[in-house]
């Protein structure tokens, strides 16, 4: 029985802003049906990297590919493979959720006869239903990124991209978001990239995590294999310290987000 390709792999991926590699010699491979995080502080590399492999910036150096296909010489293909969700929300305001993923239908080609179905059953599936007649500009940040998920995957792609997808959002709202990822990995196989800077959302999210410091990869494991690489009663947040070099600025900053919810968990 022939080896399953992975969903994404990179080898010597590389992209120079200048004579800053904003990414550097990447080796990196995403197993399908995974859910994948990028961890990193802010200017880690992540969101770059996310661009090269949905091909909205081309690469310096080195080579992806993408669902089996080169991000470089199969762009286009590779665009109707993927899904893609950016940091900063897109949807359109002034028009209705329906509305939106409408328009998204039919630039990606989603044939006449099945493009209600598609966009009832997405809406269905992101909670969003009931809303799908009201200007985007009356939903929540929350809803919003539902919707924009629910975009994201009307033409059914293989690998779906998703760069801070619960950015600025509150508890509850990152919480029905993440509930969401989970239905689609569950039900439908989809391999997920997550980019984020929250150790809490890859620990609970993802099967495997890269973390990323200054263009480079420094690890890639599972949650638990990355805690026990550096022996017992380490955290996450130890390994995140440990392979970006910031041991301290991780304790003052970035890890205050668990910490504050694991107090918040304990206390009721």
């Amino acid at each position: 029985m022939p080896a399953i390709e992975p969903a994404v792999v990179c080898r010597a991926l590389t992209r120079k802003f200048g004579h800053v590699a904003a990414v550097d010699r990447v080796d990196l491979e995403v197993r399908c049906g995974e859910t994948f995080g990028l961890l990193g502080r802010n200017g880690a590399g992540k969101t770059t990297l996310i661009k090269m492999l949905t091909t909205l910036l081309p690469p310096s150096g080195g080579e992806a590919r993408v669902a089996g296909l080169d991000v470089v010489r199969q762009a286009a293909r590779v665009r109707r493979a993927i899904g893609y969700v950016p940091q900063a929300l897109s949807a359109d305001g002034d028009l209705t959720g329906f509305e939106n993923l409408l328009i998204f239908a039919r630039l990606y080609d989603v044939p006449a006869r099945e493009r209600r179905a598609r966009i009832d059953a997405a809406l269905g599936f992101m909670d969003l239903a009931g809303d799908a007649d009201r200007l985007v500009k009356t939903y929540s940040g929350g809803m919003i990124r539902r919707l924009e998920i629910a975009q994201s995957t009307l033409h059914r792609p293989q690998v779906l991209f998703l760069d801070e997808p619960t950015v600025g959002l509150d508890p509850l709202a990152r919480d029905a978001v993440w509930e969401q990822l989970r239905r689609l990995r569950s039900e439908f196989g989809t391999t997920i990239v997550l980019a984020s800077h929250h150790l809490d959302e890859v620990e609970t999210l993802c099967d495997r995590v890269a973390i990323l410091y200054q263009g480079h990869v420094g690890i890639v494991g599972s949650p638990a294999e990355l805690e026990a690489g550096l022996g017992a009663g380490t955290t996450l947040e130890d390994v995140f310290a440990h392979y970006t070099g910031a041991e301290q600025d991780v304790r003052d900053g970035v890890g205050a987000v668990s910490r504050q919810r694991r107090t918040a968990e304990r206390l009721g």
